[in-house]
């Protein structure tokens, strides 16, 4: 009896992670990068593909990354025709399509950095859904791509 409880247990502990699995996996993070700032830059910024091919709307509600002190969800908006980074309480996924974190839009923004950022290495950032499901994915940094002026923003309010 105690043996058949003990194989019970077993088999049920190998199964939950694979559960939990599949419960994310609607989630797919495609081409995450962090843009190489300037060593003497105390923020960098995040960007990727956040795919939802689920039947549910989600939300991405917060990230972590250990390479930062604060890490913020921020989007852009157009005020006076000056565009304004702001920080945002999440970013939605829609079921069946994709969340775009780009360039002038949604993405990470990664504040007070712990060093600089050196092109090629590996930035671990943990993203964390309205489910309560957590997802680890792995930012390669790459070379900041110039912004043309009419789209460089205003970083007055941002917090530090």
């Amino acid at each position: 009896m105690h043996r058949s409880i003990f194989s019970l247990a077993l088999l049920l502990g190998a199964t939950l992670p694979a559960l939990s699995f599949a419960v994310d996996s609607a989630l797919q993070v495609n081409d995450p990068y962090v843009r190489l700032a300037p060593p003497s830059a105390p923020a960098s910024a995040a960007f990727m593909v956040i795919s939802n091919s689920g039947s549910a709307d989600r939300k991405l509600i917060k990230a972590e990354s250990p390479a930062a002190k604060t890490v913020e969800l921020h989007s852009h908006i157009s005020e006076n025709g000056v565009m304004k980074m702001r920080q945002v309480p999440g970013i939605d996924i829609k079921a069946n399509a994709r969340a775009e974190l780009k360039p002038g839009s949604y993405h990470i923004m990664l504040i007070d950095m712990k060093q600089a950022l050196k092109e090629g290495e590996v930035i671990p950032i943990t993203l964390s859904f309205d489910d309560g499901s957590k997802m680890q994915i792995n930012a390669p940094v790459r070379k900041q791509t110039t912004m043309p002026a009419d789209k460089a923003m205003d970083h007055q309010g941002m917090k530090h």
